[in-house]
């Protein structure tokens, strides 16, 4: 495991009950957020896979609307707090950066509100491992942090925990370029203005050609 991976992992154990609460119902006061989950759960035909899913709360909407989806987190902190959650959903450990899963398998592929711990030089081969994994037609779903680049470290995390992850924030277009890239036919985007200046937050939908 990369010293950014295992700082990331790290972290978001340390944090991971006060983010769980921090994320407690994100959803029902943001029904843009509702309404781009649901899309997709609509659109995608097939199983479904949730990368970076924290503490469930995602995949467990997108279950509700239909979906049929399992998790996968870096942190093992998380996916013990979303598997004593939602036990009627599966839920694993495991990194984007190196999936476990057969090629082909997934009607959809679902990252929400991660990628942006991934470094850029490592993007390109993150979404080819999407891309892969996806069956023809499949959907991919990316949310996120997007704007003026930017990369820092943040000392603190949900809580005050001492957290040694790293942040990398993108533009639009250059997210979307990489998607494209990767093999993917951009279908629809949603950019919506972040809470700081130069930031947004991104809803992209692509399709494997």
């Amino acid at each position: 495991m990369t010293d950014h991976l295992a700082a990331t992992r790290a972290s978001y154990d340390a944090v991971a009950a006060n983010y769980t609460e921090f994320v407690s119902g994100l959803l029902e006061g943001n029904p843009m957020m509702r309404a781009v989950l649901g899309a997709f759960a609509e659109l995608v035909d097939g199983p479904v896979v949730e990368v970076g899913c924290g503490p469930g709360h995602i995949t467990k909407y997108l279950a509700s609307v239909g979906a049929r989806i399992h998790g996968i987190d870096l942190a093992p902190r998380m996916v013990e707090i979303a598997r004593a959650a939602y036990p009627e959903l599966r839920f694993e450990v495991g990194s984007m950066t190196d999936l476990d899963l057969p090629d082909g398998e997934l009607g959809g592929l679902v990252a929400w509100y991660s990628i942006h711990h991934v470094p850029p030089a490592e993007l390109p081969g993150v979404f080819a491992g999407f891309h892969r994994v996806l069956s023809e037609g499949g959907r991919l779903l990316i949310g996120g942090h997007a704007g003026e680049e930017d990369h820092y470290r943040p000392s603190q995390g949900y809580g005050g925990e001492a957290v040694s992850f790293e942040t990398f924030i993108q533009p639009v277009d250059r997210i979307v370029a990489l998607v494209r890239d990767a093999g993917f036919t951009i279908t629809a985007q949603l950019v919506e203005p972040g809470v700081k200046p130069g930031r947004s937050y991104l809803s992209l939908f692509a399709q494997k050609e």
